[in-house]
């Protein structure tokens, strides 16, 4: 009986010892655990800085871009026909504002007319004149646009808000997205998520780099199924573009009959 009672006493104590040595052990562990998960989470939050700082040099064309090269740098805004116009223009210059102004009505009717479509591509050569990046972000903003398919009604409201050339006002991308707003049909957080993102960013710098590589001249530009046209500022006109146009659809079409 008194063995039976020490043995007893020994296993009350190992109880009553056992019980807070037990306690400081599972803080001990939850303590390792909350390490564990800080670590994680500050190496996800550095993995998704990295992501987000490398997708300003990533090539994402945007949705429906075409091109003849590996890399789709030019926006159809109709399916192809017989004749394609290429059309250069830069958001931040004052001669491109002019010139899409000027020829909005002759390129409506030329797409109406079923005989051509217009691919356009977007260069910045403004902000090395000017200094800064408006004419980058408004470009980027512009192919985030033409992803909901809003890209013409996007550069409509640029153009209309375009602000002097030396005011690098474009860089702005609170303006954009109110741009966006003003062009309607556009979902906000997509557009700003694009745009935030940089998914055009670097799409818009190859663009730029391959304009500057082929030296075609200052914008605007246009090529007329890969020919360089005269001029707009100059040496064309409206009335002489769509009878330039009307001659190459009956080329073209002359070639493909049987």
């Amino acid at each position: 009986m008194v063995t039976s009672k020490a043995t007893k006493e020994r296993e009350s104590e190992s109880a009553r010892q056992g019980g807070p040595r037990s306690t400081r052990g599972n803080w001990s562990n939850y303590a390792v655990i909350a390490v564990g998960l800080a670590v994680v989470c500050g190496a996800a939050a550095a993995v998704g800085h990295g992501v987000r700082a490398g997708r300003a040099s990533v090539v994402d064309a945007p949705t429906n871009a075409v091109g003849t090269g590996s890399t789709k740098l030019e926006l159809p805004v109709r399916p192809t026909v017989p004749v394609t116009l290429t059309v250069f223009e830069d958001p931040r210059s004052p001669q491109s504002k002019k010139f899409a102004q000027e020829y909005a009505s002759t390129f409506s009717r030329l797409l109406a007319s079923g005989q051509v479509q217009i691919n356009y591509r977007l260069v910045t050569q403004s902000d090395a004149q000017y200094g800064g990046n408006g004419a980058k972000e408004a470009a980027a903003a512009a192919a985030c646009a033409q992803d909901q398919g809003r890209f013409s009604a996007f550069m409509d409201q640029v153009w209309q808000h375009q602000p002097a050339p030396g005011n690098d006002a474009l860089k702005d991308r609170e303006l954009l997205t109110k741009l966006a707003k003003k062009a309607g049909k556009i979902e906000h957080d997509a557009f700003k998520l694009c745009v935030d993102r940089d998914e055009r960013t670097g799409w818009v710098a190859t663009s730029q780099s391959e304009y500057a590589n082929a030296h075609l001249g200052d914008v605007p530009i246009i090529r007329l199924n890969g020919r360089t046209l005269p001029a707009p500022a100059t040496q064309l006109t409206p009335a002489k573009l769509t009878g330039l146009v009307g001659k190459e659809a009956r080329r073209v079409i002359a070639a493909a009959a049987p």
